[in-house]
């Protein structure tokens, strides 16, 4: 006797639609509600001026920082090297301290 070759089962499907899975429904779903936060949060931001001050302080800081006057490549490798050695005599003074007082209480105790 000659077996059928077993054949897949057929989806059901909609002429001209995608059937969508639960799950890809799921997350469509929580993908639009979040525009919808998001659309509504920037709104109401809008209408209450804050996005206006904003850019307002934007415009204002970068005019400000036009105005600064930014260290050379000379200067800022110089305080660089002096941040460090500051940087290393403040741990070193911190374990000398922390030495200190681990032999003082073991002394007490």
């Amino acid at each position: 006797m000659a077996r059928e070759p077993v054949r897949p089962a057929r989806q059901p499907s909609l002429p001209g639609f995608v059937v969508l899975a639960q799950k890809d429904m799921q997350q469509y779903i929580w993908i639009i509600v979040w525009a919808v936060i998001i659309g509504g949060a920037f709104v109401w931001l809008w209408r209450a001026g804050h996005l206006a001050r904003f850019a307002a302080y934007v415009q204002q800081t970068r005019e400000e920082l036009r105005k600064c006057t930014w260290p050379s490549w000379d200067e800022l490798k110089g305080s660089t090297v002096v941040v460090s050695i500051s940087i290393l005599i403040l741990g070193a003074f911190t374990i000398f301290v922390d030495f200190v007082f681990s032999v003082v209480v073991r002394w007490i105790t």
